[in-house]
């Protein structure tokens, strides 16, 4: 938890508020369609759709919570109906609440793709505590910088969570890529693939977000483009991504189907 720098404008100040507005409702309504799709697949793929779920639940609820950490934190004010003015309350701005989110459903996420994958239960085993634990280690080792105003510390701490982050990221590119062609339809294969890749890519905004504080830029728009930086990855890494889940599994699930109705 580091002290909000004080200055804001009224547009940084709206536009984390809008960011972090986005995020409670993309996730909420993500919850809700992913929870509702359940009957629609297959025994086999309900698990992974409902881990779907909890992970847009939770990033719900931690989403609500640094909403309003971030509006108790400012007064908000127009005089005389002029231009709005931004203060600090004093209050401080708990951004650990967004390392929570992430220790909790970052493992989940990767979960949730090895299960829709339906790969054989030993790689499934082993590959859930392989890439669960490499990904908690990294959001462990990202907190220690996050809240260190030393930029020396901060990239140390950086480097060090790069490491998990780039095995986990290796195995998601390169390390699925056989068990993306064994799906059992060419749509099956190309949503796996996309859901790799998105999380990739989704990923890969996450080290660049965190090292904005990092390259000179500081004070409230640094903390403004972070907030938003994240909001926006988030929302690609759970909400977009459980889509592609959902969509994999019900592509899985109606071929399975199909496959039971014809004729031996």
């Amino acid at each position: 938890m580091a002290p909000l720098p004080d200055g804001f404008s009224y547009a940084e100040w709206n536009a984390t508020y809008n960011g972090l507005s986005f995020g409670i409702a993309a996730m909420g309504s993500a919850t809700i369609f992913f929870w509702l799709q359940l009957p629609n697949v297959t025994k086999t793929y309900r698990t992974a759709l409902t881990i779907t779920g909890i992970v847009t639940l939770i990033a719900t609820y931690h989403y609500i919570r640094i909403f309003n950490s971030w509006s108790e934190a400012f007064t908000v004010a127009s005089k005389d109906g002029g231009d709005y003015e931004v203060k600090l309350t004093g209050a401080p701005f708990n951004d650990g609440y967004r390392y929570v989110d992430w220790l909790l459903t970052v493992p989940l996420l990767l979960i949730e793709l090895i299960l829709v994958m339906k790969l054989p239960q030993a790689e499934t085993v082993s590959l859930s505590w392989k890439l669960g634990l490499a990904s908690a280690l990294m959001v462990a080792l990202g907190y220690p910088g996050e809240i260190q105003e030393d930029l020396s510390v901060r990239w140390f701490w950086w480097c060090l969570s790069m490491i998990p982050f780039c095995y986990v990221v290796f195995t998601l590119a390169v390390g699925l890529a056989e068990a993306t062609s064994k799906q059992p339809s060419p749509a099956a294969a190309s949503l796996a693939s996309a859901a790799r890749y998105l999380t990739v890519f989704s990923w890969l905004t996450y080290p660049f977000v965190y090292m904005v504080k990092s390259v000179g830029l500081a004070g409230p728009a640094a903390t403004m483009y972070e907030q938003v930086g994240y909001s926006i990855a988030d929302v690609m890494a759970k909400a977009v991504f459980g889509v592609l889940i959902w969509a994999l599994a019900a592509e899985k699930s109606a071929v399975e189907e199909s496959g039971k109705l014809l004729p031996n």
